[in-house]
């Protein structure tokens, strides 16, 4: 019989499909007691408005709801999510300061609830949030479970993380060269072109080309915002 480690880690197995990874994640989160879960990935670029990406099985009313509401902005589990790595039992207190979506949120079917936020080394944050719409968390059952709580969310992290960021390349065909991260690498490490020119044994020429082409590919303004982009997106790793 298969340890709920190991189960757990079938969820990261190849698929070029977030909905499939996340199916995988829906069947652990309903094997804890859960029948609801979302996962929230927020993608540090462009830096001054970086993008939320979302996934979950909620009814689509309170979908709607949710996003009508600007619920995303003000949600507490959001707040704590983005500067604590802690778990968060959803409790009155929680949601003191923000009474209309506890109060909405329980009309949809969603009065008890867990999340826990998680941060890798290229500065990717997400959110996994598991939910239910009875029987309270006691800290019996979370004694019990919450080994396997925490495990789901760093699996949870690292498969969707992985599927979401890769879909989002393809969808803007980024496809860098092996020179262009090369050049791009030597340019985060602060070289010029014409440094970065005569390590590579090229002309500067050449480099400024690779890096136009890079800069184009991944969508941005300029050279620093290319480095910043493609190791964000682990193309320099």
């Amino acid at each position: 019989m298969r340890s709920w480690q190991e189960e757990l880690l079938k969820i990261t197995e190849s698929t070029d499909s977030e909905q499939e990874v996340f199916r995988r994640i829906e069947s652990a989160a309903k094997s804890m007691g859960f029948d609801h879960c979302a996962y929230g990935l927020r993608v540090p670029w462009p830096l001054t408005n970086p993008k939320i990406l979302m996934v979950n099985n909620y009814t689509p009313a309170w979908q709607k709801r949710y996003a009508d509401s600007g619920y995303l902005f003000i949600d507490p589990t959001v707040k704590h999510g983005q500067q604590s790595q802690k778990p968060l039992v959803w409790t009155e207190d929680v949601f003191a300061s923000c009474r209309p979506l506890w109060e909405d949120a329980r009309a949809h079917g969603l009065s008890v609830g867990w999340a826990q936020s998680s941060l890798d080394s290229n500065g990717i944050g997400g959110m996994l949030s598991l939910a239910r719409s009875h029987e309270t968390l006691t800290s019996a059952e979370l004694k019990a479970k919450e080994s396997q709580m925490r495990w789901l969310v760093n699996i949870a992290h690292l498969a969707l993380s992985r599927a979401l960021i890769e879909k989002a390349t393809q969808s803007q065909n980024i496809g860098l060269t092996r020179r262009e991260i090369e050049v791009l690498k030597w340019t985060g490490d602060g070289k010029s072109a014409q440094e970065i020119a005569d390590i590579l044994n090229v002309s500067k020429h050449v480099v400024d080309f690779h890096i136009k082409n890079a800069i184009y590919k991944l969508q941005t303004a300029n050279k620093t915002a290319a480095v910043v982009k493609a190791a964000m997106l682990g193309f320099l790793n």
